[in-house]
């Protein structure tokens, strides 16, 4: 699973996993389970205190209000069960938590109260209308959304895999208004291929010249470019080009 890697305004480096759609609907499984318990506790409940309970007067459940307050128990929070839990929750339902998995903004933050009611409306659409749309959208974006997702900007990321990494701006000095990148291609680097590159570039000894012409073949072969440049200045290009994309998805 690629990371989600994004540079932020306060040049932190925030670094993500996105959940699969297995653990995913895993986790929705579990708040289903969660939420029918609920509802099959409450029916209990109210069912053994009307028939059962002779303490309780029988026109107490005829009564509008009890119904009203009855129906209230029902439905609010199976209704707003993953709104409430992951604005409250810091991202986490109940399933999710188990599932060591969490809501967040692009940014690492926690989500917004505009971002969790964008994701709880579009759960209409993700799961309810259509019911394969939001697995298909899980399935086919590049971090794993869901249609809600793609809307109020968040992912459902691995918990374990976050990491914050502060950057200094000495690294960014060249990415001014003006900078454009020479190889798209290096969007589709990973954070670990840069940081590899980079490790071979800022490593000074008598094998330095064979590492960075392999890596320069590698690199050739793997981006699909042959651009009429030395290996040296590729691999500074391509780190550039790279940091250049991070902070883009700001």
């Amino acid at each position: 699973m690629a990371d989600a890697t994004i540079i932020t305004g306060q040049y932190i480096q925030i670094d993500q996993t996105p959940a699969s759609a297995g653990e995913r609907l895993l986790a929705r499984a579990v708040d289903m389970i969660l939420m029918f318990l609920y509802e099959a506790a409450l029916f209990v409940i109210f069912i053994y205190g009307y028939r059962y309970n002779p303490s309780i007067p029988a026109y107490l459940y005829r009564s509008e209000t009890v119904m009203f307050v009855a129906l209230l128990l029902f439905l609010i929070p199976v209704l707003f069960y993953s709104l409430l839990w992951e604005l409250f929750n810091r991202g986490q339902s109940p399933g999710k938590k188990l599932l060591g998995l969490r809501v967040v903004m692009k940014d690492g933050s926690a989500p917004t109260l505009g971002a969790s009611l964008l994701r709880w409306l579009f759960l209409l659409i993700d799961i309810h209308l259509f019911q394969c749309l939001g697995l298909l959208s899980i399935l086919l974006t590049k971090n794993n959304q869901r249609v809600g997702d793609l809307a109020a900007g968040t992912l459902v990321i691995k918990e374990k895999n976050y990491h914050q990494i502060n950057v200094t701006l000495d690294e960014f000095a060249h990415l001014d208004a003006h900078y454009r990148p020479a190889f798209p291609q290096a969007e589709n680097l990973s954070l670990e291929q840069v940081n590899l590159i980079s490790q071979a570039l800022f490593r000074y000894d008598a094998e330095r010249p064979q590492r960075l012409r392999e890596l320069g073949i590698k690199v050739r072969q793997y981006l699909k470019i042959n651009p009429p440049v030395d290996d040296e200045s590729l691999l500074h290009t391509l780190t550039r080009d790279y940091q250049y994309y991070a902070l883009e998805e700001i």
